[in-house]
C-alpha cells in the first residue's frame, strides 16, 4: 500500500479572524476547553515536544510535534488512547493556516492511517464538530455545541 491508498481525513473552512487569533487558538490549553468540548491540548509546541489531549483529569490522546511555524503550520503525531483504539498506531494531524483575502483558510489534514483504521472513522465524526465550535467561537465569541462529554478526534 502507498501514502496515497491510505485514509485521510480532509476539513477545510474560512475564519473571519487573523492567523495569529487561530494560531492561538489551536494551541492555548484553555482556548481549545472552550470549542474541544471541554478538553485541553497541552504542549509546548516545540519541534520533538509531546503533546496531549486532556480530558476531565485523563489523558486521552498523546503525540509529539513534527513542525511548528507560527502563525503558518502545525503538525504533530496523534495516538488515540481511549475507547479501544490505543492499538492502532500513530497518525498525523496538519493544521495550514493562510490568509486569504478578508479570512483565514484554516486546513487541517489528518492521515497516515493503515486500511480499515478504526480512529479515522472517528474523527470523521469529531473534527467537523471541533473545528465548527472554533469558527463559531473566533467569530462570535460562543460556540455552536456545548461540551456534553468526550468527542472522538
Amino acid at each position: 500500500m502507498t501514502a496515497t491508498d491510505r485514509p485521510q481525513f480532509v476539513y477545510v473552512t474560512y475564519i473571519r479572524s487573523t492567523p495569529e487569533a487561530v494560531w492561538n487558538a489551536l494551541t492555548d490549553p484553555a482556548f481549545t476547553r472552550r470549542f474541544w468540548f471541554g478538553a485541553e491540548l497541552r504542549s509546548d509546541w516545540q519541534v520533538g515536544s509531546p503533546v496531549e489531549l486532556w480530558h476531565e483529569n485523563s489523558k486521552t490522546d498523546e503525540g509529539q510535534v513534527l513542525e511548528a511555524d507560527p502563525p503558518h503550520r502545525l503538525s504533530f503525531t496523534w495516538k488515540v488512547l481511549h475507547s479501544g483504539l490505543h492499538v492502532e498506531p500513530h497518525s498525523r494531524a496538519t493544521f495550514d493556516i493562510s490568509l486569504e483575502g478578508e479570512a483565514v483558510k484554516l486546513m487541517l489534514v489528518h492521515d497516515g492511517f493503515e486500511a480499515g483504521s478504526k480512529v479515522v472513522e472517528k474523527i470523521g465524526g469529531g473534527w467537523p464538530k471541533i473545528l465548527a465550535n472554533l469558527k463559531s467561537l473566533l467569530e462570535t465569541g460562543e460556540t455552536l455545541m456545548p461540551a456534553k462529554g468526550k468527542e472522538a478526534a
